[in-house]
């Protein structure tokens, strides 16, 4: 069950147990239960990549038009990384309100890189930024090669919040 618009009372009328669980109980159990999966689609600007092997695989949990989000993709011995920079689907689109909303990426391999994703107003997909290398700080859109040379078993991990369109 999706969070319902709250009802408008009116003076006088009887509060029965069927209003109350609907207006107090199922609110809040939707707000407890757990996070919905879904699956990313991983695309680049050039040429996409390919998963085969490797898992990609997203989940959220949407309060309103408070979206909160995590998307954990394994590379396969197989996986191909394509060629431009990086996009990755997100669970609903974003609002068209100003300004962009950041939040986090973890590149895991031979070391472990922090970064950033952007969601763009109006965005449907999310680009994540490290640094180019260990011996630069500013950041370059995820690639092939970058924080590092991708390789089976390296991780990319993402995690955020936004507010959705609808």
């Amino acid at each position: 069950m999706a969070l319902a618009v709250p009802r408008t009372w009116v003076v006088g009328e009887v509060v029965t147990a069927a209003y109350m669980n609907a207006e107090i109980r199922d609110q809040w159990l939707d707000m407890l239960a757990a996070w919905t999966t879904y699956t990313p689609s991983w695309t680049a600007a050039t040429t996409n990549p390919v998963l085969s092997n490797g898992t990609i695989v997203g989940r959220y949990k949407k309060i309103g038009r408070l979206v909160n989000f995590q998307i954990d993709l394994t590379m396969g011995s197989t996986t191909t990384y394509g060629s431009g920079a990086w996009s990755i689907t997100l669970p609903f689109t974003a609002a068209s309100s100003s300004g962009s909303r950041v939040g986090s990426a973890q590149a895991l391999g031979g070391s472990r890189f922090g970064g950033q994703v952007i969601v763009s107003p109006g965005a449907s997909g999310i680009g994540a930024f490290f640094p180019a290398s260990a011996a630069v700080s500013n950041y370059s859109s995820a690639a092939s090669a970058v924080p590092f040379a991708w390789a089976s078993g390296n991780e990319l991990r993402i995690t955020g919040t936004y507010e959705s369109a609808t």
